[in-house]
């Protein structure tokens, strides 16, 4: 049985993906465990930034309704070399039902990263506004332009450091809980047709359908069905560089006593399928309580 209920949490980067780390952090609090401080990334820093403010039950509640909100006036696309989406508008949707404050005011300290763009150097945010914070960390290279703030520009802090435990401060005397949503295909779970209070999920639109589909010309299918087609040059960069981020977060996770992994397959959604945000919500949960139960029964 776990005795320390003190946590230091580290949340990965990974696009909807990253949406499990709501269900993990909802599993956490259900047991008792005290979350003292968090360190995101991209996607993480976007979950772990919410839950920093005290708002995660309006942010959970927004990002599983997207499909009551038309997307397409979410996503403000342009033709720049740069990345084929601002990033601007959906930052500030959201900003209307959790709006921005310092980071250095929120109840539990949080931290996120990002990287320099011209110095290739990692930038970590520990102060100033939450957004700006959490939009830097998040500009995924050739999707979301790079981030203007502090007269520098950045791009996603998963480039550099996908799996930020090193940005803690009370890792050696907390639970040290590590969800990384970039794992291999063996960690795949079927994904689940009902929530934890037994609702359905909503079914995918048809115009979401369309744009899915539109979408699938820039992100290589994430399904983990076999390709009967051979790769293109965008999927095999694109494999490549899963490959390389996924033995990086190996490394770093070997370099400290993490002592909860929960590992989520890169397998389970695309990049931007925020469309099954609950969905993720629901893998996040079940895999923390597969490891929670492991923990407390003293087989972790």
């Amino acid at each position: 049985m776990a005795k320390n209920k003190k946590v230091s949490l580290v949340l990965s980067s990974g696009g909807a993906r990253g949406l499990a780390h709501v269900g993990v952090i909802e599993e956490l609090e259900k047991r008792g465990y005290e979350i003292e401080e968090i360190a995101g990334c991209s996607a993480g820093a976007l979950v772990g930034g919410m839950f920093a403010a005290g708002k995660m039950p309006e942010f959970k509640d927004w990002i599983c309704n997207l499909d009551r909100i038309d997307v397409f006036s979410l996503m403000d696309f342009t033709f720049s070399s740069r990345g084929f989406i601002k990033g601007e508008k959906v930052y500030n949707a959201l900003k209307k039902v959790v709006p921005d404050r310092p980071i250095e005011d929120l109840r539990i300290p949080f931290s996120c990263n990002a990287v320099d763009f011209k110095s290739g150097k990692e930038y970590i945010f520990r102060k100033g506004s939450l957004y700006s914070a959490i939009r830097a960390s998040g500009s995924i290279p050739s999707v979301f332009q790079p981030a203007r703030y502090l007269e520098r520009e950045f791009i996603d802090g998963g480039v550099v450091n996908p799996v930020p435990i090193s940005m803690l401060d009370k890792q050696e005397e907390n639970l040290l809980i590590v969800v990384d949503v970039n794992g291999p295909e063996d960690c795949f779970m079927e994904p689940p047709k009902k929530d934890a209070e037994g609702h359905s999920f909503l079914k995918l639109p048809k115009w979401l359908k369309e744009y899915q589909k539109k979408m699938s010309q820039f992100f290589p299918d994430e399904s983990p069905k076999e390709k009967s087609k051979s790769y293109s040059s965008l999927d095999l960069i694109t494999r490549s560089f899963d490959l390389l981020q996924d033995r990086f977060c190996e490394l770093l996770v070997e370099k400290h006593p993490v002592d909860i992994l929960i590992k989520i397959s890169r397998k389970q959604a695309g990049t931007l399928e925020f469309h099954r945000s609950a969905e993720m919500i629901e893998i996040g949960r079940r895999k923390a309580v597969e490891a929670l139960n492991r923990l407390e029964d003293g087989d972790q």
